[in-house]
């Protein structure tokens, strides 16, 4: 099955928040009052616009290509779908929160104010792309600037853009190559830092470097326990010797 994704131009952004209410009368989350830039992600919050440099800057999942909330997810809550979609299984939840604590873009928000909390984030509207849909904020979306598509060609679409643009956007597709790339694709004029993105990530997938470690968790624990137990060794004739010379005393 073909993998898809969203890509967010913040070039063509109006920062209208038609987005956002799409987003929030899909997973029927409350409207808070006020600006809707104000709203941050949270349990009630899967997706988030921000004002930044006069630029709208879209925060939600990036439905990683290799997800490590769900690499450190012991129970298979979150799983990462063939059409690209990270969704959540809270039937399967023991509340853990690996996955809030190991997301390198801070995604998943937890329940705290209930009694039988779960963990919370976009899941791409996930039924809607089973239903041959688009996700909710890319059909509500008025400028064109969040598209909704085939990764593979989300990123040609971008690189077309840096090409055209002769300077005019930044020369980097961002969720291209970070941790070994995510379906939410981001193309800006500024830079990311600017707009607060992450940008000290590794290109190479999170759980790959996750079982590298744990490959080498046998060789450690065969070392150690051989330092142990020559050190047992020694302590051992060190009290077999000093014995020997108190009875030849």
């Amino acid at each position: 099955m073909t993998a898809m994704g969203l890509l967010f131009d913040v070039t063509a952004c109006a920062l209208c928040g038609a987005c956002w209410l799409a987003d929030k009368e899909r997973n029927k989350l409350p409207i808070p009052e006020g600006d809707f830039t104000q709203d941050a992600l949270s349990d009630t919050a899967f997706l988030a616009m921000e004002r930044r440099q006069g630029r709208g800057v879209r925060h939600s999942c990036m439905h990683c290509v290799q997800p490590t909330c769900a690499s450190v997810c012991p129970v298979a809550a979150l799983e990462k779908t063939p059409v690209g979609a990270v969704v959540y299984h809270q039937e399967r939840c023991i509340g853990c929160r690996y996955c809030v604590i190991a997301c390198p873009f801070c995604v998943p928000k937890y329940e705290w104010s209930k009694q039988l909390p779960y963990v919370r984030k976009c899941d791409l509207c996930h039924s809607r792309i089973a239903a041959g849909e688009s996700p909710a904020c890319a059909a509500a979306c008025p400028t064109g600037a969040l598209l909704y598509g085939e990764r593979s060609a989300l990123l040609h679409v971008a690189h077309e853009r840096i090409a055209a643009g002769k300077g005019a956007y930044l020369d980097r597709v961002y969720g291209e190559h970070e941790v070994g790339g995510t379906s939410l694709l981001i193309l800006t004029d500024i830079s990311l830092e600017e707009l607060g993105y992450p940008t000290n990530l590794s290109s190479n997938p999170m759980p790959s470097l996750t079982w590298e470690a744990l490959v080498n968790v046998p060789r450690v624990v065969l070392l150690g326990g051989a330092m142990l137990t020559g050190l047992w060794w020694l302590t051992k004739r060190r009290e077999e010797v000093r014995a020997a010379r108190k009875e030849q005393q």
